[in-house]
């Protein structure tokens, strides 16, 4: 009888030890390209990642394409050479989409991009998708509600605006800035003049040094529309070294990071739009488990963007 009882708990510890390991075994791997780590969202949607791909129990692998095209479809093949289960990027150049679409689908490969439209999106092979937030939504509701703060400040007789545009070779910044040109051209917002528009690259620096630049060719303008809030705050920081009360100037942003938040606090980023970076993050790696299981999934699986002005943004706070 003894015997029978040690001979069963082994048998018990067996069974288990091995059905720990080929759990661990087949967990999933997922190899992450990341356009630049130094970018505040895009280190927002890298750990959005991390998350849930912690949650579901796979093994994840990021990298850091440092906004170089060759350098991320290196990563791609060297992630497809060590066999991964599925692919995520974060696309440094949408136009380069399609190389990278390639090499996936003769892998056999899944792959999900994030964030950021590939140009290729209306014909991606299958086990391919896209995850990230409607590009018309996101400029719309920042160039309406900048329209409306104008209006609400006696500005409607006229008004002059610059407009920072994040990345050219990224559809989001070209998108962000169409739908701006788009609503300011209706009857209700034609009154705002575009004095100018050029690429901060998405960055702060970049953006500070280009307001400077045009605060020193002219006068400080009414409004400051900007396609993320790195670049929004980069134009504020100029415009308060200029001497610039920000009261008199409405600046808009796009994603309401922490940063961008905390200068709406203060009173100098007037409306922002939630782009829900845990969302995008999760649903890539969603996505991508589940293609690699050889589930269906959506080509196209949008997040909503939300209008974030001073009077909901504690609601925002800790979202991104």
């Amino acid at each position: 009888m003894k015997k029978l009882l040690i001979s069963t708990a082994l048998a018990a510890l067996m069974t288990t030890a091995f059905a720990t390991v080929s759990t661990s075994a087949f967990a999933a791997k997922l190899g992450v390209s990341i356009v630049d780590f130094d970018n505040n969202f895009q280190t927002l949607l890298m750990h959005g990642m991390q998350d849930r791909a912690k949650e579901k129990g796979a093994d994840i692998q990021v990298e850091d394409a440092h906004n170089d095209v060759a350098k991320q479809l290196d990563q791609v093949k060297n992630f497809i050479a060590s066999g991964v289960d599925a692919i995520i990027v974060t696309l440094v150049d949408t136009n380069a989409s399609k190389t990278l679409s390639e090499e996936a689908a003769k892998a056999g490969i899944p792959l999900v991009f994030v964030n950021l439209e590939p140009s290729d999106m209306k014909s991606l092979p299958d086990k391919q998708v896209y995850v990230g937030s409607n590009e018309t939504e996101s400029g719309t509701l920042e160039a309406f509600e900048v329209c409306k703060m104008l209006r609400a400040k006696g500005k409607s007789a006229g008004a002059s605006a610059y407009i920072v545009m994040g990345s050219l070779v990224h559809q989001a910044a070209l998108q962000r800035t169409k739908d701006v040109e788009q609503i300011f051209s209706t009857d209700m917002c034609n009154f705002i003049k575009i004095t100018d528009k050029q690429s901060s690259e998405w960055s702060r620096d970049n953006a500070q040094n280009l307001m400077t630049n045009w605060l020193t060719a002219g006068p400080a303008p009414d409004a400051v529309i900007a396609n993320n809030d790195e670049s929004a705050i980069g134009a504020i920081l100029a415009l308060k070294a200029n001497g610039v009360d920000m009261k008199n100037v409405v600046v808009g942003g796009i994603d309401a990071t922490q940063d961008g938040l905390q200068a709406m606090k203060a009173g100098e980023l007037s409306v922002t739009v939630f782009q829900n970076a845990k969302g995008q993050g999760g649903g890539g790696v969603d996505a991508a488990l589940a293609l690699a299981k050889g589930e269906k999934v959506d080509r196209v699986v949008y997040v909503p963007f939300e209008l974030v002005t001073p009077a909901n943004a504690a609601e925002y706070l800790h979202k991104n």
